[in-house]
């Protein structure tokens, strides 16, 4: 089994950083450090609750002064690369918020961020000021560095996951996409993805001003084509009529001349899997542009349904096509994710449309 992301925070990690700090700071206490950390509340700590717990008791055996603390820390940067160093920038969101700071922090967190990521420790100085702050961001999309530039969208985005929600922009989402302007054509795919991932954020509470977006930048280069393809896949699985329109899916109701879907077995306890096996015939016309999935409506712990959809196919079938496949899926229970006990309806989707039905009916498992 797969180690929790926490334990990359352990004893050993943190005296050989300990270490580290003594070598350009040698009155740096690690032993006494190390133990102000991993007490007996630390093994239930979360990850962000460790990130946070290392970077506050940095704060105590670091120099007093903040910006001092601060040049022990560039100092050794060089040597701590990768995720684990997430406490780097989180060190000058805990400490260096006060306004006669603030040109250092931003300093530091364009730094940290090409070692480590400072999408998080950026949030609340947006918060605070995100006027001041999107006027850096939007000198950060032009950065040579892809590291930096990615934290220009990254770190504005309205729903990141793990991070600090950011009210403003799910109220007024213009800010960021002037930011997201800068950054359509990246060359980085590193970039891209984030720029994609931020449209899709928006598309969650604005859907008309994601597609005008996408409609204006379609066509422009085939980096940006790119990203308002995955910009909009939400809306795409939701079966968006424009979204389906602009990507140049099929909408005829009528596109499918026979469907069915198959489940074997349909009775299954929780943690076993079942196949999946669809077959579809479609309308003897022109070629279509079709994407197929399976949605469940997994049964939740109240009782009503959520519905998720998988992507079974999605290209441009000749008319009169013949489709069949399956597709194992396992009811194992996920962080994201747990299942319950009842029936769940499983649904064949092309283009957003159902064309055939399914259920399962899932027990408890008996250990």
């Amino acid at each position: 089994m797969a180690l929790a992301l926490k334990e990359v925070y352990h004893e050993d990690f943190l005296f050989a950083f300990g270490q580290r700090v003594q070598s350009v700071y040698p009155s740096f206490d690690v032993q006494a450090f190390v133990a102000s950390i991993v007490d007996e509340s630390w093994e239930a700590l979360a990850l962000k609750g460790r990130t946070r717990r290392i970077s506050t008791r940095l704060g105590q055996y670091l120099p007093p002064h903040y910006e001092s603390a601060l040049d022990v820390l560039i100092e050794i940067a060089d040597d701590c690369i990768g995720f684990p160093y997430l406490f780097f920038p989180d060190f000058v969101a805990v400490h260096g918020q006060a306004e006669e700071h603030w040109e250092r922090s931003m300093s530091a967190l364009e730094l940290f961020t090409q070692k480590s990521s400072s999408e998080f420790a950026i949030r609340p100085f947006l918060l605070r000021d995100s006027k001041r702050v999107l006027n850096r961001m939007m000198a950060w999309a032009e950065h040579p560095n892809e590291h930096v530039r990615r934290l220009a969208s990254e770190g504005c985005r309205p729903r990141l996951p793990w991070a600090e929600s950011l009210p403003m922009f799910k109220e007024d989402p213009a800010p960021v996409l002037a930011i997201l302007e800068l950054l359509k054509q990246d060359p980085s795919v590193y970039v891209r993805k984030s720029v994609a991932n931020n449209l899709n954020d928006i598309s969650k509470d604005y859907p008309e001003v994601v597609l005008a977006v996408s409609k204006r930048w379609q066509g422009e280069h085939p980096h940006t084509d790119w990203i308002i393809r995955h910009g909009c896949r939400t809306l795409i699985k939701s079966a968006h009529p424009d979204a389906l329109t602009l990507f140049g899916y099929a909408q005829d109701a009528a596109l499918t001349v026979h469907a069915s879907l198959t489940i074997h077995p349909n009775v299954l306890s929780i943690g076993e899997a079942c196949e999946i096996q669809y077959e579809l015939s479609i309308r003897p016309v022109d070629e279509a542009y079709i994407r197929v999935e399976y949605a469940i409506d997994f049964i939740k712990a109240n009782g009503k349904a959520n519905r998720k959809s998988f992507l079974l196919a999605n290209r441009i079938v000749a008319g009169g096509a013949r489709l069949s496949a399956s597709r194992v899926h396992n009811w194992s229970d996920l962080t994201t994710r747990r299942h319950y006990p009842g029936a769940h309806r499983i649904v064949l989707l092309v283009n957003g449309r159902k064309v055939a039905e399914s259920r399962i009916v899932l027990h408890q498992r008996d250990d």
